[in-house]
């Protein structure tokens, strides 16, 4: 058995260029999996994706920080900047936050199952969770969210760290990625320790593209897959990549990744079809088909959830 890819685009439902990208890739053999914003403002644009393109895995990119909520303001106090209505405006702001105790599980917990359900509502079959800036590595995330998305029906998720032998690749990181990095690097020890006692939970053995965000380009690409050619066969990674079209709709939001977008879909299209179908592999999949849940699938046992379910 080769070596296992994930092809995971973020941000699904920030933008319809996104979403073109998404689906675009997919269908080119280039994409087989994308997190979707539940807040994200073409949501119903992207749903419509999905559901058109059933191959296609779609997780919960979970939001906590520089977003707007699922739940009533009132019922997530501790999760909000100082408007009352959104989240905080920054990574720094969240972690700053969870490190002085300020904010509620009970409310991280509410806000996880809104948007698992609203994703579930629509008919998506959500296969696993990230999350934006990779605040679910924080400890104090990571309990209540993967606890609540398990009882959610998700139990497969993205484990956020990187093999040194991907992170030598990106060989122009901006400073504030090595500043993201390690904190990362800091927190991975006690999350790598929690998932270990958690048997029945799904992830991968680390997820690459992480220190090439905003620099991933095709002579990258290609280069990360010729190493994860190279890695041990049992072994199951995920590429988190950030395509989409640098159009007037991406202009209003809040990212600093632009231009970088159509540069990662390029590379996409040019690199990942042409190893597709190679017997030398990596074998391309998606959260969906990994573990239990994923033979379950296979052999059309698996019960999708509705969204409607009572979990807390």
């Amino acid at each position: 058995m080769p070596v296992r890819l994930i092809l995971n685009a973020d941000d699904f439902g920030l933008t319809q260029g996104i979403n073109r990208a998404v689906e675009e890739l997919h269908q080119a053999g280039a994409l087989t999996s994308a997190t979707l914003m539940a807040t994200g403002p073409a949501f119903d644009d992207a749903v419509r994706v999905a559901l058109r393109n059933p191959a296609l895995g779609v997780g919960c990119h979970l939001v906590f920080a520089d977003g707007i909520p699922v739940s009533h303001p009132e019922s997530i106090p501790t999760l909000l900047g100082s408007d009352g209505k959104t989240f905080r405006p920054s990574l720094l702001d969240f972690a700053q936050a969870l490190l002085r105790g300020t904010i509620a599980e009970a409310d991280l917990v509410r806000e996880t199952q809104a948007q698992i359900q609203k994703l579930q509502r629509a008919g998506i079959d959500v296969t696993h969770i990230d999350s934006h800036k990779h605040t679910h590595l924080f400890p104090g995330v990571a309990r209540p969210v993967l606890h609540i998305a398990g009882r959610c029906g998700v139990r497969a998720f993205r484990y956020p760290n990187e093999p040194n032998w991907s992170r030598s690749l990106a060989t122009s990181t901006p400073l504030r990625r090595r500043f993201a990095q390690a904190a990362l690097d800091l927190f991975e020890p006690r999350f790598r320790a929690l998932i270990d006692r958690e048997a029945d939970e799904i992830t991968t053995h680390g997820t690459l593209g992480i220190a090439a965000t905003g620099t991933l380009d095709a002579p990258m690409l290609r280069a990360l897959v010729e190493a994860v050619r190279n890695q041990p066969p049992t072994r199951i990674y995920e590429l988190c990549c950030h395509p989409g079209y640098n159009d007037a709709d991406l202009a209003r939001q809040r990212t600093i990744l632009h231009a970088s977008r159509e540069t990662e879909l390029h590379a996409l299209l040019t690199v990942i079809p042409k190893i597709s179908c190679s017997p030398e592999g990596p074998e391309l999949v998606h959260y969906g088909s990994l573990g239990i849940p994923g033979l379950q699938r296979a052999t059309t046992h698996y019960t999708q959830p509705t969204g409607f379910e009572k979990v807390l």
